[in-house]
């Protein structure tokens, strides 16, 4: 509906009799539409063309073009096909009353008409159609909300992946400079000494390069190359068992279908996870679980190795990493972990970002 047009609603009025014309005109006039009327179906077509009405009451008997064809003609052009259109007719029989439902009209009056009902049934399709309009625009409004939120998710996650580049390549430039530092105050007094710290300078150096590199990888790429959740985190426990040679115990039960940024998030925790497992826990046995319902979403990441003093390592790359996706997404993590007995990492998101 224009804005410009009546609060009520601009008719369109087409009847080839002008005592019709003039009676429903006055009466819709007196109830604050604002009311166009013409006589043919040719005048129809031309009026709906220089300005589209919210509604269309149509007589069926015109000469020349009758109701039937104009609603045909209004309903195969995309511009007009929207307008709801209300048959008007003295036709009474089942067969003409099909018809018009049948080449697109919403409802159809029978004359002689009672002014009521007319009312009543404009107003009603005016109802419809405003109800549609305000469906169409949260759905609009909707649609660009969830673009800026991938959007801003996809900006904070090349943050934390630039962070993660700074910090872990700041320590690894700091233990290779430590090295280098010890190699030349040794290079005199004990070359083979110097030597060896040489060689783990170099192997640290590799190692840094190498991280630095996946990092850069993982901003510039979709980690799951346009694939499910599920098949991506099943390429991600195979490649694991491949390193590792433990084959993790792999649950996953999605009751919908996630979001392609909620899905590249929850990829990043498990592969964060998993990788530590690798470098650091010295586990033989993974436990991963993976589980959606209408409330929440939860992910459980198990091992049973080594295991580590929670205070003193909470702020570890790859748990902070986990920290800052998972409260990104509004979620609650929980990490329990004691020397010796292993890690269980849990997340709880909450649904309505699936």
């Amino acid at each position: 509906m224009n804005a410009s047009q009546s609060a009520k609603g601009d008719i369109l009025l087409v009847d080839d009799t002008p005592d019709n014309l003039r009676l429903l005109s006055t009466m819709l006039v007196e109830q604050g539409y604002e009311v166009r009327s013409v006589r043919s179906g040719k005048s129809a077509l031309m009026g709906v063309q220089a300005q589209a009405p919210d509604l269309i009451l149509l007589d069926i008997n015109m000469p020349e073009m009758n109701g039937y064809e104009v609603c045909q003609r209004l309903k195969a052009n995309p511009e007009t096909q929207a307008i709801p259109i209300i048959f008007i007719s003295a036709l009474n029989e089942v067969f003409d009353k099909v018809k018009a439902f049948t080449v697109g009209g919403v409802d159809y009056i029978s004359k002689p008409f009672q002014i009521e009902e007319v009312l009543v049934r404009v107003e009603n399709q005016l109802q419809i159609q405003r109800l549609q309009l305000e469906l169409q625009r949260s759905l609009e409004q909707e649609r660009a909300l969830n673009q800026r939120i991938e959007q801003l998710a996809a900006t904070e996650e090349r943050n934390r992946i630039a962070r993660d580049i700074h910090d872990s390549l700041g320590h690894a430039l700091v233990a290779l400079n430590i090295q280098m530092e010890t190699a030349l105050t040794l290079w005199k007094d004990n070359p083979q000494k110097a030597y060896e710290f040489l060689v783990e300078a170099k192997q640290l150096g590799s190692e840094a390069l190498q991280a630095t590199r996946q990092s850069v990888a993982d901003i510039r790429f979709d980690p799951l190359k346009g694939r499910p959740l599920e098949a991506a985190i099943r390429d991600l426990t195979e490649e694991f068992r491949r390193t590792t040679n433990i084959q993790p115990n792999c649950t996953i039960q999605l009751a919908q279908p996630l979001s392609n940024n909620l899905s590249t998030i929850l990829y990043r925790i498990v592969q964060e996870g998993l990788t530590n497992i690798c470098k650091h826990a010295e586990a033989t046995a993974v436990t991963l679980h993976l589980k959606s319902s209408e409330q929440d979403l939860s992910l459980l990441l198990q091992d049973n190795g080594r295991g580590f003093q929670l205070d003193q390592n909470r702020s570890g790359f790859g748990l902070q990493g986990m920290q800052e996706r998972v409260t990104m997404l509004g979620g609650e993590l929980e990490i329990t972990s004691q020397p010796g007995a292993g890690c269980q990492v849990k997340a709880l998101l909450p649904v309505h970002l699936v």
